[in-house]
C-alpha cells in the first residue's frame, strides 16, 4: 500500500495529465429523488460529513437499492467521460 501522500501524489499527476480539463458532454436522466440524494452524497465526501446537523443520518437511511443506482450513476458518468479504466487502476492504490 501506498502512503497517503504518495496516493495524493499520484492523483495529482493524473489530474494533470494533457486532456484532463476538456469538457465532456454527459446527458443522462435519473430521478430527482436520487439527484438530491447524489448530492448529498458529494456533500459527505467533500466536507466528510453532513452539511448541517438536520440530516446527520439521511444518508444511512437510504435503502441499499438506491445507493447501488448511485453508483450506477457515477459508473455511467465515469464511463461517458472515458475514465472508468483510470479510475479502476487509481482505486488499487
Amino acid at each position: 500500500m501506498l502512503a497517503k501522500n504518495d496516493v495524493a501524489k499520484v492523483y495529482d499527476t493524473v489530474l494533470s495529465i494533457p486532456g484532463m480539463n476538456e469538457e465532456v458532454k454527459v446527458n443522462f436522466k435519473t430521478s430527482r429523488k436520487n439527484l438530491l440524494l447524489l448530492n448529498k452524497v458529494i456533500e459527505r465526501g467533500l466536507n466528510g460529513k453532513e452539511t448541517d446537523d438536520k440530516s446527520v443520518s439521511i444518508l444511512e437511511t437510504i435503502p441499499k437499492e438506491i445507493l447501488e443506482e448511485l453508483g450506477g450513476i457515477a459508473a455511467e458518468l465515469l464511463n461517458k467521460a472515458g475514465l472508468t479504466e483510470m479510475n479502476e487502476k487509481l482505486k488499487s492504490f
